[in-house]
């Protein structure tokens, strides 16, 4: 406040000459933005929301690992602790592109905003209308269709979320005014589609990543610790590199041995194992219950064969 004449009332001090213009670019900029931030802070927020996605890809990387290897992933008894740790590896690589886009996407916002005092030039919007028209097309058709266009990992999905975002901010370029409500249902309509395309990327890579992972798995089973199950019956075990040996000690309480499997997993009451020389053209799965009439051992691969046979 400034003080004027005797008598006078006091007046408001205005801005610094030069900042009204920049601060009312600035305040026009967040206005038009918070409804979006609103939007996605109440349905990102809840904690059961995004417990439930991370569920999802956890599950997607669990279905995918275990298909490859021949089980149904549905029979291992995983927890959602289990899931929700799985979904780290599906979703680390989409959730660090995901954030670098968004900030290229605003900061390329704030530059155009600032260059772009007038209407762009006749063609820019035709064209990019276009490209946005095809994008949306190559990706929508990936749902009827493979092409060699659309059948790359995750190409379709993203191809129609750039097309999404070419086809609404080709108006903008225009110069056109729209009414406040149309462009909040555009908003809506943006959010719904491009979060989806991402969805549906994400899960294609988390599926990727759970066949990526039992390949890998496969190629090092050699180096994985040799498991040895005693049984105090005959388990009638018929797989490749797996071989069973009778005791001959009328008293042990395991009769039976067998030799050449690696632990793939153990969940719930159960063990996942695999034949040491599995492969998926004559290798089998063995999924056994926890009991007390098994008993396993392990040793390391290294160790020599004769030095890792105990008795019955």
């Amino acid at each position: 406040m400034t003080e004027g004449p005797a008598g006078a009332e006091p007046t408001a001090q205005g801005p610094p000459a030069g900042s009204g213009a920049s601060e009312g670019k600035a305040g026009s900029w967040l206005a038009s933005d918070l409804p979006m931030v609103r939007v996605l802070g109440a349905i990102v927020a809840p904690t059961t929301v995004l417990t439930a996605i991370l569920f999802y890809f956890g599950w997607s990387r669990a279905y995918w690992f275990y298909d490859y290897l021949g089980v149904d992933s549905t029979l291992l008894g995983l927890t959602t602790q289990d899931y929700l740790q799985l979904s780290v590896d599906g979703l680390f690589v989409p959730l660090t592109v995901a954030a670098c886009a968004g900030l290229l996407l605003l900061w390329g916002r704030t530059l155009l905003r600032v260059r772009v005092a007038t209407p762009a030039p006749g063609l820019l919007v035709p064209l990019m209308a276009g490209a946005g028209l095809l994008l949306c097309l190559n990706g929508v058709s990936r749902i009827f269709t493979e092409t060699i266009f659309n059948r790359q990992l995750a190409i379709a999905p993203l191809s129609l979320a750039c097309g999404v975002l070419l086809l609404v901010y080709a108006p903008h370029l225009s110069g056109v005014a729209r009414p406040h409500w149309v462009a909040f249902l555009e908003w809506a309509v943006v959010f719904v589609l491009v979060g989806l395309s991402l969805f549906w990327a994400a899960n294609d890579y988390s599926a990727a990543v759970g066949r990526s992972r039992a390949r890998q798995f496969v190629a090092e089973l050699p180096n994985a610790p040799d498991a040895v199950v005693y049984s105090a019956r005959s388990l009638s075990l018929r797989a490749p590199s797996v071989r069973e040996s009778r005791c001959q000690d009328p008293d042990a309480a395991y009769r039976f041995r067998y030799d050449g499997l690696k632990l793939v997993l153990r969940s719930g009451d159960q063990y996942l194992l695999l034949p040491r020389g599995w492969s998926r053209e004559n290798g089998v799965a063995l999924l056994l219950p926890m009991s007390d009439s098994l008993r396993l051992e392990f040793s390391p691969a290294s160790v020599p064969e004769p030095a890792r046979r105990p008795a019955c």
